[in-house]
């Protein structure tokens, strides 16, 4: 399924589920593990109906007996689950009016538990409580064509979405649950987690585990043969949703409720091979007193416990992180940015694990990030393989990387797939590996090359069609100008100045994007065409379309014969078609094909720029490599920012105009809150006053 229409399904699919609360008394985080179990029969049900096709080509039959019968471990041997009859969705799907949907929804739930021990209690019950109709139009809406034929990773994407989206309606408090995929992806692609253990103490909805499988799978290996994922999460609903995002993703783990701080539920001290996590930033009220804090051994370092001796968490995760790792395990955590920087005994336990060597790098990410606070973050990673390594364990990569980010809404960022990738290239050198980063620029080129002969064909026909219609039209308005003096201003719409020189930088772009390379010099120039000529193009559109309405309404052409047999409605929307091609469809955030040839050439123009040699360089503003004694010097400080320095180099691939449409929107959606709020205020204080 392309991207676009993946979106519209997860749009369409959204809205649908959210009916269940706007026509409940629901609150956000009730509704939330019903819509989730929704997807999950249907994902289950879709791997049932493959397997069980599968299964029956192949069953023996006996001469008296006939066919045998399938068994459950038909499906386990096949890494699908087992469905009772009344736990397919089909028969949800058939059931008749008179039946009660809800309490059916409830068995099928019921059935599948029993069949298997991990999801014991995991499963949401309790469907009675919304209206049969509205069940039957979800149950229907999940039943659509496109669902019915997809695969696990489809449903694993749209289960994904619904995390964010409930995520950012506040589902769960503090958005717990969800870590943004932005982070999550930097963190597996920085430790690379292809083999032995991984371990997440605070694992939410397994996200982490979620993208290790991805991860794994782009190497082109099994997730199953190569890694056991093991993780540990307080909340009693979110450990539901880990077991359930597991399953819906076709992995396996163990997954414990317990609280980290005082419960250590797998003894994985000195034992995983990876660890990742998005913990609970700047906690406070742990019991240090308890023994199973104060003899904790994942506290340990240099022969003792290190207690920071504030009431903030942050470094009794920290040490956990380091303590879990075998001798050569990765570890890659979100952490709080103050948490870089802080003194004291927080300071202490800093030094102590930089001259471990361990610590490998150090990211420092943006505002807006999560979708429940907007301050920035670190990401921390170690490896604890350089510890042995007598030039890598000095050395520690500061990377920052809080100016790089795409937004998604106004108040939300992330990194776009390239500048993730971009990051991750940069990490790969500072290793001392540079083939991920001639591969990742080829890709560039390679796909921005393809992209401008699609230019040039799209251009080529949007001229033609242009040209058509402006000739077609002018020549109407000149004759119909003669016959009625008044529309004299028709015809001089149509004689537009900058035609001749738009058509001039279309034939430009099309004679050199018709024969573009993946050449860094070729494309570069293609880019600066692309660019030049999408506002120009548009703006000629634009001026044609707004004189032919402005002159059918004035005139009342829509009566008119001659203007009739010209049929310009169908060489309009070819018209359009093909500026939307070229150009996008911002409605959709669809980009076009001139803006992508020219993104994708900026993305590779962005590494080629900072190194150009294709080794590690230090680059001003954005990355350093440091020793512990310039560490030291600066007061075992692990902030990016305070070694990177200031880019003081304008920006070329800023686009100021851009961003400055884009403020104006984030003003204009403040203003609407603060309203909003000005109203919802007074409306309460004369409530009190009565």
């Amino acid at each position: 399924m392309q991207g676009k229409q993946l979106r519209q399904l997860e749009a369409e699919l959204w809205r649908a589920a959210d009916q269940l609360r706007a026509n409940s008394k629901l609150t956000a985080s009730e509704y939330s593990m019903p819509v989730l179990g929704l997807i999950f029969l249907r994902h289950a049900y879709n791997r049932f109906r493959k397997v069980k096709i599968e299964v029956e080509k192949d069953l023996p039959v006996h001469p008296q007996r006939g066919v045998r019968p399938l068994t459950k471990n038909d499906f386990l041997e096949r890494n699908a689950m087992f469905l009772p009859r009344q736990a397919q969705f089909d028969y949800l799907v058939s059931l008749p009016e008179n039946e009660d949907i809800g309490e059916a929804i409830d068995n099928a739930m019921r059935l599948i538990e029993d069949e298997y021990d991990n999801l014991k209690g995991v499963l949401p019950r309790n469907f009675s409580v919304f209206s049969r109709d509205l069940l039957r139009e979800l149950i229907r809406i999940f039943n659509k064509e496109v669902l019915q034929k997809a695969e696990g990773d489809l449903f694993g994407k749209i289960y994904e979405y619904f995390l964010g989206k409930f995520a950012m309606t506040g589902a769960q408090e503090g958005g717990e649950f969800f870590t943004p995929m932005s982070l999550v992806q930097t963190i597996v692609n920085v430790i690379e987690p292809d083999h032995g253990i991984v371990f997440d103490p605070a694992c939410g909805s397994a996200g982490m585990f979620v993208q290790t499988g991805y991860f794994i799978e782009s190497e082109g290996l099994k997730p199953a043969e190569k890694v056991t994922f093991y993780g540990q999460e307080k909340a009693e609903l979110n450990t539901k949703l880990a077991k359930m995002n597991l399953t819906v993703h076709g992995l396996e783990g163990n997954i414990q409720e317990g609280n980290t701080f005082y419960e250590d539920k797998h003894n994985l001290v000195g034992g995983a091979d990876f660890v990742m996590a998005n913990p609970p930033f700047n906690v406070d009220g742990v019991d240090k007193a308890k023994d199973a804090v104060k003899k904790d051994p994942r506290l340990m370092l240099e022969g003792q416990v290190n207690m920071p001796k504030n009431d903030n968490a942050n470094y009794l995760w920290i040490q956990y992180f380091y303590n879990y790792l075998k001798p050569t395990g990765r570890s890659g955590f979100v952490m709080a940015s103050s948490a870089s920087d802080a003194g004291h005994s927080e300071k202490d336990i800093r030094e102590k694990l930089v001259k471990t060597g361990a610590v490998d790098v150090m990211m420092a990410i943006g505002n807006n990030f999560f979708y429940t606070r907007s301050l920035p973050c670190t990401l921390w990673f170690f490896d604890r393989a350089k510890e042995k390594d007598a030039v890598r364990s000095d050395k520690v990569l500061m990377l920052d990387a809080r100016k790089i980010y795409r937004k998604v809404t106004s108040k939300v960022n992330d990194f776009s797939p390239e500048q993730l990738q971009n990051l991750i290239c940069i990490v790969n050198l500072y290793r001392g590996n540079n083939q991920k980063f001639e591969n990742t620029i080829k890709n560039y080129l390679e796909t921005s090359a393809g992209l401008a002969k699609e230019t040039a064909d799209a251009t080529t026909q949007l001229q033609k069609q242009l040209q058509k219609i402006l000739k077609t039209v002018s020549d109407f308005a000149t004759h119909y100008a003669k016959e009625n003096n008044e529309a004299q201003a028709f015809a001089d719409a149509l004689n537009i100045e900058e035609a001749a020189t738009i058509y001039e930088q279309q034939n430009k772009l099309i004679a050199v994007s018709g024969k573009a390379k993946p050449d860094i010099y070729i494309l570069e120039s293609i880019a600066q065409l692309c660019k030049a000529l999408r506002k120009p193009q548009d703006k000629l559109i634009k001026q044609l379309l707004d004189a032919i309405s402005t002159a059918a309404k004035a005139y009342q052409l829509s009566k008119n014969k001659e203007w009739k047999e010209l049929g310009l409605k169908e060489h309009l929307d070819q018209l359009k078609a093909l500026q939307q091609q070229l150009s996008g469809n911002p409605d959709e955030e669809e980009p076009g094909l001139l803006h992508e040839t020219e993104y994708f050439y900026k993305q590779a123009h962005w590494l080629t720029s900072r190194f150009p040699q294709s080794v590690y360089t230090d680059v001003e503003g954005l990355c350093k490599v440091v020793s512990q004694k310039e560490i030291e010097a600066k007061d075992w400080s692990l902030s990016p920012g305070r070694y990177v320095g200031v880019d003081t180099a304008t920006d070329d691939d800023f686009d100021y105009e851009e961003r400055l449409t884009e403020i104006h929107i984030e003003l204009e959606g403040l203003n609407e809150e603060a309203m909003k709020l000005a109203s919802l205020i007074s409306d309460n204080y004369k409530s009190l006053l009565q």
